[in-house]
């Protein structure tokens, strides 16, 4: 465990040390953090960085995740969540809690900053395809609801909203939520037709 007191000392720390996951704030002194994700993307590629940010820097979070951040977490985060947050990067999964995701699809939702669909060469699937029941949950996942909360919502089990969102990933050629809602927004599915 290490900490660092600017961009250049956390850059050289992460070169050095070569951590599993990295906590950084958004707003470093002498160099920025989204310059040191950069940077740590090419000078340490296997450690993962976890964003902390303030509501107000909501514009950097598409850009972090264009680099390669793992995760963002809100600076009044409670340790609980931190520690959640730590462990699911270190699995090799995304965090995003459903503010800075909502927050994140947002941004993505602009066509100026959408990236071109699909650049892992899997085809667009057309629209046709779903079922009415998936097309409400992708609303939901776009709004950024949780399995659990989307279960309550639709009077379904979670185990059902689950097969539903397996289904959907399949028929879009997606392999997260981040990507089913950035789809959507791309697609326009995250509106009730």
């Amino acid at each position: 465990m290490a900490e660092a007191a600017d961009g250049i000392e956390a850059i050289d720390k992460c070169v050095s040390l070569d951590p599993d996951v990295v906590l950084m704030d958004v707003k470093l002194p002498k160099v920025d953090g989204l310059t040191v994700l950069r940077s740590v993307q090419t000078r340490a590629p296997r450690s993962k960085v976890i964003l902390f940010a303030s509501g107000e820097h909501k514009d950097d979070f598409v850009e972090a995740m264009k680099l390669g951040c793992c995760g963002i977490l809100l600076k009044d985060s409670a340790t609980s969540l931190i520690e959640k947050s730590i462990v699911k990067v270190h699995a090799g999964e995304i965090w995003l809690d459903s503010t800075t995701t909502a927050a994140v699809i947002r941004q993505f939702a602009s066509p100026t900053e959408f990236p071109a669909a699909h650049a892992n060469g899997k085809p667009n699937r057309e629209r046709a395809q779903l079922s009415q029941r998936e097309r409400e949950i992708i609303i939901l996942i776009s709004q950024g609801y949780k399995n659990k909360e989307i279960a309550e919502k639709m009077f379904i089990t979670e185990q059902t909203v689950k097969n539903h969102l397996h289904n959907v990933f399949d028929k879009l050629g997606v392999s997260d939520r981040l990507e089913l809602a950035l789809y959507a927004i791309h697609n326009s599915l995250h509106v009730k037709p």
